[in-house]
Order: structure tokens, then sequence, then C-alpha cells
């Protein structure tokens, strides 16, 4: 008998965590981040559902310290509890160590807390792919990914959301050579990524764009006067 329940749970379990990614893709957003020789860059649709909303409350990109950013795609509420909750990790890692939260710590601490949701039927997994970026002193920029289950890894690129295994075959062909993309390259390439995959011409408004640069390693959202420069480069450049 408690075998059997014990197997129940565990199927409880499991179809929480399947529901917790098609969370992520019915969200209908999708999300691209680049690493550079020496910047990151994430980019995702601002997609705002309602026209009395004001546009400035919707966002999916956080700072979680002054150097540390999240770039959440899924359930928006998920992700404001994953953030805050973060972001007190971070500042009791500063408060004890006297120094920043490391971009790998965060991650594996998001993907450890994921994975102990995984293993309660109490609790159901967030229904949020995280990206994390920042700049490491001894490696460098750093791009992590952490997602429902608890898996966590480094990428040079990657994808999250509703066109992640296109976005993932479009940026597999542009990484192929190991490019040391340049900061103007890094974003640029993020950017017409999600162009390709999703078929469209973006006008500023409509995207997100957070960067994070060894010459200002504090991460910021770039303004729409500053995405609208990088759109008119890449058409141009096409």
């Amino acid at each position: 008998m408690v075998v059997e329940e014990m197997s129940l749970l565990e199927m409880v379990v499991v179809v929480d965590v399947e529901y917790a990614f098609k969370a992520v893709k019915a969200a209908g957003i999708t999300s691209i981040g680049v690493r550079g020789k020496d910047s990151v860059c994430v980019v995702t649709q601002k997609k705002v559902p309602d026209k009395l909303l004001d546009q400035t409350s919707v966002s999916h990109l956080f700072p979680v310290t002054k150097y540390l950013g999240l770039l959440a795609t899924g359930m928006t509420a998920d992700a404001r509890t994953l953030v805050q909750q973060a972001r007190n990790e971070a500042a009791e890692f500063r408060f004890k160590y006297g120094y920043e939260m490391l971009v790998d710590v965060l991650a594996r601490w998001i993907a450890d807390k994921s994975q102990v949701y995984t293993q309660h039927a109490y609790m159901r997994p967030l229904g949020v792919v995280a990206m994390i970026l920042g700049i490491d002193e001894e490696k460098g920029p750093q791009l992590f990914k952490c997602d429902p289950a608890g898996h966590f890894f480094g990428h040079k690129a990657t994808s999250a959301g509703s066109k992640e295994q296109e976005a993932i075959n479009f940026l597999e062909k542009k990484m192929k050579s190991n490019p040391a993309f340049s900061y103007e390259e890094t974003v640029q390439t993020a950017i017409s990524a999600l162009q390709s995959v999703l078929q469209e011409d973006f006008k500023a408004s409509e995207i997100e764009v957070g960067v994070v640069g060894k010459e200002n390693p504090s991460f910021r959202v770039l303004s729409t006067e500053e995405i609208d420069e990088h759109l008119t480069a890449i058409s141009e450049r096409d």
C-alpha cells in the first residue's frame, strides 16, 4: 500500500513538472540569450495583454543585484516570486561573504530550489525558465539557463519559450565557428535571431533587451532609442 502511495505521489510530481514546462511555452513568448567575448545580451518579446495596462509595468527583465540580471520566460507571477527570493539570497550572500554573488552561484541556487519543488507534491514547480547573466572577474561573461526541473547549464547562446527549438537551430549555425562577438555584434545577433525565428520586424517598443559588459559590468535594460539604433543597423546590414 505504501509503495502504491509513493508511486502515485511520484506520478503527481512528474505531471506537475510537465505542466510547468507547458506553462513556459503557453506564455507565447520567445527569449534569446547570446554571450560575446566581452558582453552578454538577452532579448525577449514585450507583449502587453491589455490596452489599459501601463507598458512600463510589464517586463520580463529583472535586476537581481546591480551586476546580475535575470530574464524570466513563462508565468510572470512565478517569476516575480523567484526574483524576490533570489534578491534576498544575493543580499544575504553579500552580507555573509563581503562580495557580490557570482553568476554560477545564483544559477545553482535557483536550480537547487527548482529541483526541491519536484520532490514534493505539496508545492508545484514554478512555471519559469530563467536566464541569468553577469560578468565573472575570472571567467568573463557568463550566461546560464535554469528550467523548472532543476537543470542548469552555462551557454554560449540559448533560447526559451514557444519557438525555443527553432531559435536554438538558428543560434547553432551562428555560433558554429565559435565567433568572438563584440558588444554590438552580440546585441544584434540576439535581436536578429528573434526576428528570424518569429519572421517579423519589430518596433523598439515590442522587445526588451538586457545587457552586461566587461567595460560596464552593471546589468541594464536598453532604452527604446538604443534598441532602435540596433534595429536600424540590422536592417541596413541585411
